[in-house]
């Protein structure tokens, strides 16, 4: 496992993507919960619809406000946001056109729904602003209110048409409030200042898409930050016994005089039980270092998160943070 990197500390807006099924949000709401360790205010904000920050931390379903979710070691704070994309416009129209009654009607007339639809990339160009709004908003004293923003991003198959949808807008639109918002947008999601990171398992599909996203990352001049393993399986086999293991080849008599040696007598049908497991084990080692070498053509710093055998809750989030703290996460 390598380190966090100096440049990704320096990063405030850190978007989480990921295959699907590979625990995206979990990571999203343990690097949030990393990030604040130490006494720093990060926001995790969440643009899908699915209120799945709200399920991880075991809370009602999100309201289109910031929500303080979560206490971090040394005095942090993790708050929450669930973007809405009607919300989002309704917010833009009153903060660029003073048309917030206006925009109430047009709700009601359901022109926002019919503009979305008209215009699908529309969507995703509000979800960015207000991320962008969030990252860039100061307080009285002129200093950042969040010293972080996590992004539970849309999945890789689409994260970058997600994230660089704006820039099309900016080129379309040539003056006015909506070039100076998208502008804004673009500068953000292309500076040293945002960092995507990629969540894989090891397994060959989760594998290959994350290296398909590291190169459509490069292509598209977005920064890829770090690649976070998730659900990794630790090995109980000195790494020379590996191989052997994996082929089938375990002496049993070798195994039955260790455990004897140690106290505990086996009969022959449990002892034939725990060699067809050592088997598997050394076979998933093997699957996962070979998935490994595959991700190191990345060439980014990959972080290692161990399989969680009690599931995922609250305290799970926690230990998960932790890791990534070890790991130099700041």
């Amino acid at each position: 496992m390598t380190s966090w990197t100096e440049e990704l500390t320096r990063a405030r807006l850190h978007v989480v993507s990921g295959k699907g099924g590979t625990g995206k949000t979990t990571i999203a709401a343990a690097l949030a919960l990393a990030l604040a360790t130490g006494g720093r205010r990060v926001l995790l904000i969440e643009v899908e619809g699915r209120q799945g920050i709200a399920q991880l931390f075991d809370r009602a379903p999100l309201p289109y406000s910031e929500e303080r979710i979560a206490s971090a070691p040394g005095g942090g704070e993790v708050h929450a946001l669930a973007i809405d994309a009607e919300a989002a416009l309704l917010e833009y129209l009153a903060m660029f056109y003073n048309l917030g009654f206006a925009g109430r009607t047009l709700r009601k007339m359901g022109a926002i729904e019919f503009a979305t639809t008209l215009a699908p990339g529309l969507r995703d160009v509000l979800l960015t602003g207000k991320v962008k709004e969030c990252v860039n908003r100061t307080g009285k004293d002129g200093r950042h209110l969040y010293d972080a923003v996590v992004l539970d991003a849309p999945p890789t198959g689409r994260v970058v048409k997600f994230l660089d949808v704006t820039k099309a807008m900016a080129d379309l639109a040539k003056v006015g409030p909506i070039k100076g918002q998208s502008d804004g947008v673009v500068r953000l999601l292309h500076s040293g200042d945002t960092a995507v990171h990629l969540v894989a398992l090891l397994e060959e599909m989760p594998v290959r898409e994350t290296l398909d996203a590291v190169s459509e990352l490069d292509g598209a001049d977005l920064r890829p930050g770090a690649v976070l393993v998730n659900r990794v399986h630790p090995a109980r086999l000195p790494a020379r016994s590996v191989p052997v293991a994996a082929e089938g080849r375990v002496d049993s008599s070798r195994v039955l005089a260790g455990l004897k040696a140690a106290g505990l007598d086996l009969d022959e049908f449990t002892l034939e039980g725990l060699v067809d497991e050592t088997v598997e084990h050394a076979i998933r080692v093997q699957s996962q270092q070979q998935a490994m070498d595959l991700l190191s053509e990345s060439d980014l710093p990959t972080l290692e998160l161990p399989e969680l055998t009690d599931g995922v809750d609250v305290a799970a989030l926690y230990e998960l943070a932790e890791v990534l703290v070890a790991a130099g996460v700041r």
